[in-house]
């Protein structure tokens, strides 16, 4: 109750300061209002006493509001304010006066830690930050804080910057990455400095546990990462990545470090670094704050590999803070109007650091007050560079200064960490690339999807349009949790390959989008062929890559696992013949698709979402050299696991003169749909991939069915619409 009363009685305190400012004639400063404190609170406290209103001012805030970013960064400079408790203790009790709500003070520079550090000792790493009454200043700077109702982000002010003649360099040079040219430095605001390599497992393990170390040795609310979370784009050639990259891509690194494949492929080891990083946070402390303070985006991907937008989709980032120190206000004010900054703060507390001056170099209050306005207005909080130039190293006199600050910030603003819980992945859509081998060596072309079973080393698994349901082998499986069914499921592949196996559940994870909740998956153990189909791919024991059947028209458990992926990206996907995956459909990428429709199938209790027949009807077919001449009696299936088209009769008097066999290039090929697809093929023997075959098959299901094949995604982007129950076919250019 007594913090309630205070912020009514702040509150009201500065409605008074803001009414005297309004007469001119009445000069009265912020330091006469401070030493007349006692008696406003006496007669604030009578007066809210004979009303009995005791109603705390958050409530008389509105909730976006109450989320603004008003902060400030405590930095190396500030350290003889941190080093004092009383000075801790004055600046807070300021801040929380002017209405702050925010303070980041560093805990990582210059390759130490501000605080006493049992991972930095482990790695031998000397401790000089004690406070001058022998106290820990970080936990001083959080307890005085929170006293205050200032929310305190540790900042993780270096990342993977450290002097090459820190002992931490010192102690594992194996550590440090470099450029082309073996240089192992680079010259940066903080003078020059070497680079850990954020692509090593012993560097993730030391920065994962300083910053699980500060979460749970403090109870922080958060922790910040800023532009030094990356990598300057010209290193990544020591020989640990080097050995890397080339494993994952079989080519050694461009020479060129702006390479696209080269930049891309750093940025997303950070990202998934990134992402573990999260994890291990909200594992201790589910509403821990993970802050970014990157520079604008172009900038941070190209040059520093810090692919922070993604972050943001991702749902890795909970609040952003984009550097943004420019003198001229429209330099200032194109940055921050930026679509990634208008994308980003539809979704988590986003702000713009803005410099208020160094020791050299100090920025005025009017400048600083633009800025701030500029930034409000378009719904932005803002973080300063840094507490010591904010009155104490300053054009102006201390008094102007907070009073400047006072009218930027008229209201309180108070935070509320609560509502930082796990967030969903944002993304719309994605889209992936798919991958002509499989992990494991296979005959002949297909489509496989990289993607990790079980928290798995990632894998590539066949992509099947034609099925449905996860089977992979068991030694893609991971440490993650499976739980076991000791259900026993057999599946029948249309060439005749038996696979069974039991079913478990588990997560999966396709690029950094993992399920939110465990899918039916089936390890296979045993693959044989049926009698009728000798030949199928299970024979002479070839090894298994795994399938992710992604049709609708299940029949029984396992089901298409991406129903289960979060948000938009489960309601459908486009397969590209270029070699690309799109998931979630969306007014964008569905242009230019004509449409056919699929036949509802009756719901399964087990299996989410509507079931489809995904088999087309009313397919004309014609085949040159038979009596099949434009029978639109046919069924289609567009069947990305079968590397070769056949059709499949279920008698010979349907198939006329044809045979079971393969068909030669006098049998030319046409399959239309009326004002949909158009689609000719010659049969022949390219690269094996426009084969075409009869099957006769009294056992069929339908009396034509047409498999289009692997080669029909050469002509054709084919879409699969899981919730409207439809198939796009986009003609590719």
């Amino acid at each position: 109750m007594a913090t309630k009363k205070s912020q009514s009685i702040n509150t009201w305190v500065i409605k008074l300061s803001n009414i005297f400012k309004q007469f001119p004639f009445i000069r009265i400063s912020w330091r006469v209002i401070r030493r007349l404190l006692p008696v406003l609170f006496a007669a604030s406290f009578t007066a809210v006493v004979l009303l009995g209103n005791f109603t705390p001012v958050t409530a008389q805030i509105p909730t976006p509001l109450r989320q603004e970013i008003r902060g400030v960064w405590l930095t190396n400079n500030d350290f003889d304010i941190m080093r004092h408790q009383a000075k801790v203790q004055d600046t807070m009790a300021k801040l929380r006066q002017l209405n702050f709500n925010t303070v980041y003070p560093v805990v990582w520079n210059d390759g130490y830690t501000k605080y006493p550090s049992a991972v930095a000792q482990q790695q031998g790493i000397p401790f000089f930050f004690k406070g001058a009454e022998g106290q820990d200043v970080i936990a001083d700077i959080i307890s005085q804080s929170r006293r205050q109702g200032l929310l305190t982000i540790p900042w993780f002010e270096f990342g993977f910057m450290a002097p090459l003649t820190s002992e931490l360099a010192s102690a594992h040079p194996n550590w440090l990455t470099q450029k082309q040219d073996g240089t192992q430095t680079s010259i940066t605001a903080a003078g020059e400095v070497a680079w850990l390599n954020p692509f090593h497992p012993e560097v993730q393990k030391f920065i994962t546990d300083l910053v699980v170390e500060i979460i749970t040795k403090y109870n922080a609310d958060g922790i910040q990462f800023d532009d030094h979370t990356s990598l300057p784009v010209d290193f990544g050639y020591d020989s640990y990545t080097v050995k890397l990259y080339t494993e994952e891509t079989g080519n050694p690194p461009p020479p060129n470090p702006q390479a696209q494949a080269w930049v891309q492929w750093r940025a997303d080891k950070i990202t998934a670094f990134m992402l573990q990083l999260n994890q291990a946070v909200k594992e201790r402390k589910p509403n821990a704050i993970i802050s970014v303070s990157p520079n604008y985006y172009d900038f941070a991907y190209k040059f520093q590999l810090q692919d922070w937008l993604n972050w943001v989709r991702l749902g890795i980032v909970d609040e952003l803070v984009m550097q943004v120190y420019r003198n001229d206000l429209e330099a200032f004010t194109s940055q921050i109007i930026r679509p990634e900054i208008v994308e980003t703060q539809q979704y988590i507390p986003t702000g713009i650091g803005i410099m208020t001056g160094l020791r050299n170099r100090p920025v005025s209050m009017q400048q600083i007050q633009s800025q701030v306005r500029t930034a409000q207005q378009r719904g932005l909080g803002v973080v300063f560079f840094y507490y010591e130039s904010l009155w104490d190293i300053a054009p102006e006199p201390v008094e102007q200064r907070q009073a400047g600050f006072l009218e930027v910030f008229a209201n309180a603003a108070l935070r509320d960490t609560s509502q930082f819980t796990r967030r969903n992945p944002t993304f719309d859509t994605l889209t992936v690339p798919l991958y002509p081998k499989g992990s494991i060596a296979q005959p002949g072309r297909g489509y496989f999807l990289e993607m990790s079973v079980a928290g798995g080393k990632p894998r590539r698994v066949l992509l099947d349009t034609g099925s449905a349901g996860l089977r992979v082998p068991k030694e893609f499986l991971g440490n993650a949790p499976v739980q076991k069914t000791g259900q026993v499921v057999k599946e029948v592949l249309s060439d005749g390959t038996i696979l069974e196996g039991e079913l478990v559940y588990t997560n999966f994870r396709i690029g950094f989008i993992t399920t939110q909740e465990p899918i039916p998956v089936q390890v296979v153990t045993s693959r044989k062929c049926t009698p009728q189909k000798p030949n199928c791919s299970a024979k002479g024991g070839a090894a298994f890559s795994g399938i992710i059947g992604v049709n609708y028209s299940e029949k029984a458990l396992p089901y298409n696992p991406l129903r289960k992926l979060p948000g938009n990206l489960s309601n459908g996907l486009i397969v590209a013949g270029n070699g690309s995956l799109t998931l979630g459909l969306t007014q964008q990428n569905t242009a230019g698709f004509k449409m056919a429709a699929w036949k509802q199938q009756p719901a399964i209790a087990s299996i989410p979402g509507n079931r489809w027949d995904s088999r087309i009807s009313g397919v004309c077919l014609t085949i040159a050299g038979s009596a099949v001449k434009n029978n639109c009696n046919s069924k289609m299936l567009t069947d990305t696991r079968a590397r070769n088209g056949f059709v499949e009769f279920k008698s010979a008097a349907v198939a006329g003169k044809l045979k079971s066999g393969q068909l030669s290039s006098g049998n030319a090929l046409k399959l239309s749909i009326p004002s949909v697809l158009d689609y000719s093929l010659v049969p022949g023997n390219r690269d094996g991939f426009n084969l075409w075959s009869v099957i006769i098959s009294p056992q069929a299901e339908n009396p034509v069915l047409v498999n289009s094949g692997l080669g029909f995604f050469d002509k054709y982007d084919v879409l699969f619409d899981g919730v409207n129950g439809q198939e796009g076919f986009r003609v590719r250019s």
